[in-house]
Parts: structure tokens; C-alpha cells; sequence
């Protein structure tokens, strides 16, 4: 009965609009209460050793990091280049809108901040152009949830402190995918440009690229430097978040002088709201995941499932439709820190990688932010472009659906496989600059 009222009672503080932090520690709550579980400080000690772990300290900078490169023209920058490398394609903005989220996702690890910058630019760009509205609006949010599978993550950090896993190996788990997607991508819009009769929007021209390469050269220097410092071992992930911030504040303060002190301690503010909502729902889920596995729902869980089907494929195919579907209704933070103590038992028991299981979780959990009721990336995209939430959803399903498929399914002999690694155009780039 009590472990009733433990699952009930967070669905109906959630059903009612109570915010996820207060609903999981509220829950909670009342299942101590009723369980009558002594002492009640093992409440507090859970919640504050939840958020007490150093890999977390990464999620204030790589927030602020994303911002301060939006705030400080950066990612005009970034577009430009990309408008001079692959902007001579069919649907060539299309393609723009794909290598720029690319480019930004190894700066940034959140797909927000790649919406808010990136996206208000795509957007006016591919309008202004002739694309149609929700063909843009679609390419531009399937790009964005590019950033948290290429490295850095910060959804696959907060996965890594719930799953005990290195943050590290999953960084390192995300580049295939990401570039597999980004890919899938490409090829959509190929043939979405074909079936649209859509033009090149610049003609290539070594010039404009070696104009924009060099705007452009020291922002696409921050890839190299957060990941190349976490493979040779100079940086951890949060140290690299730590440097990827600073850096940001040097090109934008005293390299470029585009960020203000006033945006400066605006986005200083913003992150520290951010950091703060994001660590109470950490909190509230460390506690809720204790008394989760304490009254050992995740071995019935586990044993219902393999009672139904003992195929490890099956498995993660039923996992996928569950993950797409709470997507749809919770917050990705929220998601990762409530599900992973309730599913990574039934994953060892399959003898799924952790680190693989990380990547399908994060990416499953990403399209969420494309659709209605929570959809952030869906909110911020209906902002920029003045749009309803309806546009852009056929094209959204059709860019993920392969990339969710292709990563899906585990290898029989290697479940840890991801480990491994304009000139003279109607829109030239130098226009952005």
C-alpha cells in the first residue's frame, strides 16, 4: 500500500501542475510518513548526497558556456561558415542548419541554447529564402538535439552521476551517433530540396570560406579544445565545461567585444536559475530512487519484463516506445534521474552496456523536446519563428526515426560498440559576418 501511495502520489502532484522537484521529494515524503522510515534525516542525507557529486559542477558551465557564446555572437559566426562549406548544396541552408548545430554541439551540451542562438538565425534565414515554414522549423529543432549526444552532454552528465557510469566513456559514446545523425539529417533534406525543387542558396567560393574560416576559426577552436583536452587526459568533463566557459568569455569580452558586462551578469543569472532547478530535481529524484529500489519496484519491473520476453532487442525496442512516450510528458533531467534507478537493473540483467544503454536513453529522451505538452526545444522554436506547435512535426518524426533504429539495437558480440569512436549566391555567408 505504501509503495502504492510512493507512485501515486508523484503522478497526481504531477497531474495537477505541481513542478517535478516538489512532486518527487513531496511523494516522498508521504511514503516516509506512512512507512513510518527512521531516522527521517536519511531523507535529507539522500537528497544532499544526490547533489553532491563533482561530475554535477559541470552543469552551471556548459549552461553558461551555450549562453555566452549566443550572448556574445558567436554562433553568428559559426553560421556564416557553414553557410560558406555547405551552402552550395541543393536545399543548402537546409544543410547549414545541420553542420552549424554540429559545429555548436562540441561547444555546448544542451540543445536549448543551439534553439535559442542558432535557431532564431536559421529560422529568419531559411524564410527569408523561400523554404517553407514548417520545413524550417522542423530541420532547425531535429538539429538541435544534436548538442547533447555529441560531446559535451549534459544530460548524458546527469546520467552518468545517476548510473554510476564515466561521464567520460559516454562523451566519448556520442560521437558516432551524433554524426550518424547528423547524416540521417543531411540526407533528408537532400531529398526533401529534390522533391521541393529547392535552389543553392550560395555558389561555393574558396574566398568566402577562407573570409569566414578565419571569423570563425577561433569559436571552432573550442571543439578541439574540450575534447582534445578530455582524450589526452589535461581536462575531466567538468573541468572541460570550466574551460569551455572561460573561453567563451574571452573571445566574447576581449576578442570579439560583443558581450557586455550587463549580458555578462544576465547570463550569469540565467544560469544560476537554470543550475538551481535542475539540481532541486536531482535532489528530489536521489531521494525518490532510494525508496524506489528500497521496496524493490525495480526487480518486479525486471521481472515482469523478462517474464514477458527474454530477448535483449525486444527489450530495448519496448524501453524505446517507453522512453518516446514519457518524453512527451517530462522533462529530460527529470526523466533520466527518475528512470535510470528503475530501469538500469533490468539492463544489467539483459547485458546491456551502460554506456550504450546512456546514448539510446539520451536520445530517445531528446526528441521529447519536439513534442507537446513539455517539449522545450518545441516552445523556444514556436517563439522564434510565431508559429503554433503544429508546424514542423512530419519533419521532425522523419529526421530521428532512423537515427532511433540504428542505435536501438545492440550487437550481439559487442554491446559496448559505441564506445569507439557563398560568392556571388542570392545569401552570401559574408553577410552574416
Amino acid at each position: 500500500m505504501s509503495t502504492l501511495a510512493l507512485i501515486v502520489g508523484f503522478l497526481l502532484f504531477m497531474a495537477i501542475g505541481v513542478p517535478v522537484a516538489i512532486s518527487l521529494a513531496g511523494a516522498s515524503l508521504i511514503y516516509v510518513i506512512i512507512e513510518g522510515v527512521q531516522p527521517h534525516l536519511v531523507v535529507l542525507h539522500r537528497m544532499i548526497g544526490g547533489t553532491d557529486s563533482f561530475p554535477l559542477l559541470a552543469i552551471p558551465f556548459f549552461i553558461m558556456a551555450g549562453s555566452l557564446m549566443n550572448s556574445g555572437g558567436i554562433t553568428t559566426r559559426i553560421f556564416a561558415f557553414a553557410l560558406g562549406l555547405v551552402g552550395w548544396m541543393r536545399g543548402g541552408l537546409g544543410h547549414v542548419n545541420i553542420v552549424a548545430s554540429v559545429i555548436f554541439a562540441g561547444m555546448s551540451g544542451t540543445a536549448v541554447a543551439d534553439a535559442g542562438g542558432l535557431g532564431s538565425i536559421e529560422i529568419k534565414a531559411m524564410k527569408d529564402n523561400g523554404y517553407d515554414l514548417d520545413f524550417s522549423v522542423g530541420i532547425t529543432g531535429a538539429s538541435s538535439t544534436i548538442g547533447p549526444i555529441i560531446p559535451p552532454s549534459l544530460p548524458m552528465v546527469i546520467y552518468g552521476v545517476m548510473a554510476n557510469t564515466s561521464v567520460g566513456k559516454l562523451f566519448a559514446a556520442g560521437f558516432i551517433p551524433g554524426l550518424v545523425m547528423a547524416g540521417t539529417l543531411m540526407i533528408m533534406v537532400s531529398w526533401y530540396a529534390h522533391v521541393k525543387g529547392y535552389r543553392r542558396d550560395a555558389r561555393f567560393s574558396l574566398r568566402i570560406l577562407w573570409s569566414t574560416l578565419k571569423e570563425a576559426f577561433l569559436p571552432l577552436m573550442t571543439p578541439v579544445l574540450l575534447i582534445g583536452g578530455m582524450t589526452t587526459g589535461i581536462f575531466t568533463p567538468t573541468e572541460a565545461a570550466i574551460a569551455a566557459t572561460v573561453y567563451a568569455m574571452i573571445l566574447g569580452m576581449f576578442v570579439y567585444r560583443t558581450l557586455s558586462l550587463r549580458s555578462f551578469i544576465r547570463v550569469s543569472m540565467e544560469t544560476a536559475e537554470t543550475t538551481a532547478i535542475i539540481l532541486l530535481i536531482v535532489a528530489g529524484a536521489s531521494i525518490f530512487g532510494y525508496l524506489i529500489t528500497t521496496t524493490k519496484i525495480t526487480d518486479n519491473v525486471a521481472g515482469v519484463v523478462l517474464g514477458i520476453t527474454d530477448k535483449p532487442w525486444i527489450i530495448l525496442l519496448l524501453v524505446n516506445l517507453f522512453l518516446l512516450l514519457v518524453g512527451c510528458f517530462m522533462e529530460t533531467i527529470a526523466s533520466i534521474t527518475i528512470l535510470v534507478p528503475v530501469l538500469m537493473p533490468l539492463m544489467d540483467k539483459i547485458g546491456v552496456d551502460p554506456v550504450h544503454f546512456g546514448v539510446v536513453m539520451v536520445l530517445n529522451l531528446m526528441i521529447g523536446l519536439l513534442t507537446p505538452p513539455v517539449g522545450m526545444v518545441l516552445y523556444i522554436l514556436a517563439r522564434v519563428a510565431n508559429i503554433s506547435f503544429r508546424p514542423g512535426g512530419q519533419h521532425l518524426f522523419r529526421a530521428h526515426n532512423p537515427s532511433v533504429r540504428s542505435f536501438s539495437h545492440p550487437p550481439p558480440d559487442h554491446p559496448g560498440h559505441l564506445h569507439l569512436l557563398a560568392a556571388n549566391g542570392p545569401l552570401p555567408a559574408e553577410s552574416f559576418l
